[in-house]
């Protein structure tokens, strides 16, 4: 088994609609945000965790494949090599290790999203890239409304993309892995753009689209 190559995919995730990737911040300081989004500890700014992005994708694609889909609702450990699930996201830590010595490694890497430098300047300067978005819950009893706020990445900025794609020969010459790039890779970003990224979905929040993709040798990739 051996690394035939690399494909990598580069471009831009534009904010369509307001984004809410958490913190899973544990306390509420007084006059403080009920649900901060996640940011850089150094620079306070806000980003995209690759790992939302990667589990997103899995899960978008594990509900269009009813044959790794499990009644349990966790995500698709069977480990085969053959699984396009497993091969491409890795199937954790119980992994089998003659399941996981034929599979290979995980193929599909994603970094973390950080602004863009158009953005990145913006952020210093004052310009509004965050935004406080007031919601109410409702009391299903006593019809109270309970107001509460959520912290959101506006509309229109944009973070830096980049996912790396390993090729793996596994007695196939690499043939298995280039065909899940398209099967797989394309159709799990796609899935991403038509549906949503964080929280809050079903309320607005999320749309994102991707922009610029460009492949390895700087040509355009079409969803």
């Amino acid at each position: 088994m051996i690394q035939k190559g690399t494909k990598k995919i580069t471009g831009k995730i534009v904010v369509k609609t307001g984004l809410h990737i958490g913190s899973g911040n544990d306390k509420v300081e007084i006059g403080g945000m009920d649900n901060p989004v996640i940011k850089n500890p150094l620079t306070k700014e806000p980003y995209i965790p690759g790992s939302s992005i990667k589990g997103k994708m899995r899960s978008l694609l594990e509900w269009e494949n009813k044959t790794v889909m499990k009644s349990d609702g966790y995500p698709c450990r069977c480990g085969e090599p053959n699984c396009p699930i497993c091969r491409v996201f890795g199937s954790g830590s119980n992994d089998d290790k003659e399941k996981a010595k034929k599979r290979g490694p995980t193929r599909l890497i994603i970094r973390d999203a950080e602004l863009t430098d158009d953005y990145k300047k913006e952020f210093p300067d004052g310009k509004p890239i965050l935004e406080d978005k007031s919601e109410n819950t409702i009391n299903r009893i006593t019809a109270k409304a309970m107001p509460r706020s959520i912290e959101r990445v506006v509309p229109g900025v944009e973070f830096n993309f980049e996912m790396i794609y390993r090729v793996i020969d596994t007695g196939d010459g690499g043939k298995k892995d280039e065909e899940l790039f398209d099967t797989v890779i394309r159709k799990g970003l796609k899935l991403l753009q038509n549906d949503y990224l964080g929280g809050g979905g079903s309320r607005g929040n999320g749309r994102i689209e991707f922009v610029d993709l460009l492949d390895e040798n700087g040509k355009p990739i079409q969803l």
